[in-house]
């Protein structure tokens, strides 16, 4: 004979379930964090390098004059900065808080990106170069080249974009920095009041000695 249990038999797919997106976010917080991180450090090293080179007409001959990211225009390294702060305050902030920060790290990877691409163009920190080195107001340069540099800052801030739009897309599954300094509202336990040093055992002086407690002191 069989018996039929009326009890349900609990089923494990509710952990199942819960398995893929505990997956999903440990993978996009890992990501996150590499293409902000790789991407604000491309920014700030591909600024330094140099995006424009030319020739300066000086009396008969040409001066060779170069111009860097910084002096192509600031603003990608500025943002590259912000990138950096937002991807680590995503971390102190929670709900709509993490929304607008996340936000705001995909807003400053656009920015370093779209003016990273413009400046790849640029003449104009040659032309105020030129201006100054030779002294002539209406001096311009000549044979004016442009390297991959500013490409290569624009795909950085690419890679903080991307990091911005995962803070948005998964952020809210992403652990909170300040949440392991929160009580939890379990008690405390307590500390055993320590009891008064015997004077007739040489030995407890000297272990509260150890302890930076004056043994003289009644308790």
């Amino acid at each position: 004979m069989e018996y039929v249990s009326a009890v349900p038999v609990p089923q494990p797919r509710a952990q199942a379930a819960t398995a893929p997106d505990a997956t999903g976010s440990r993978r996009s917080l890992a990501a996150g964090l590499l293409l902000g991180a790789v991407g604000a450090t491309v920014v700030l090293l591909a600024s330094g390098q140099t995006w424009a080179e030319g020739k300066a007409a000086v009396g008969g001959g040409f001066l060779p004059l170069t111009a860097d990211g910084q002096d192509v225009t600031g603003l990608p390294a500025a943002l590259a900065i912000v990138g950096l702060a937002a991807l680590v305050a995503v971390f102190a902030v929670r709900s709509g808080g993490r929304l607008l920060v996340a936000g705001l790290l995909a807003l400053s990877g656009l920015g370093a990106g779209v003016s990273a691409y413009l400046g790849a163009s640029d003449s104009s920190a040659l032309d105020e170069k030129a201006a100054q080195t030779t002294g002539d107001a209406s001096a311009t340069i000549d044979a004016l080249s442009h390297t991959p540099w500013p490409y290569v800052t624009a795909a950085g801030g690419l890679l903080i974009l991307l990091a911005g739009l995962l803070a948005l897309r998964y952020g809210k599954l992403w652990p909170t920095m300040s949440g392991r300094y929160e009580r939890d509202g379990t008690p405390r336990p307590r500390r055993t009041p320590r009891t008064a040093p015997d004077p007739d055992r040489p030995e407890d002086l000297w272990k509260a000695l150890d302890r930076g407690e004056d043994p003289t002191r009644e308790v």
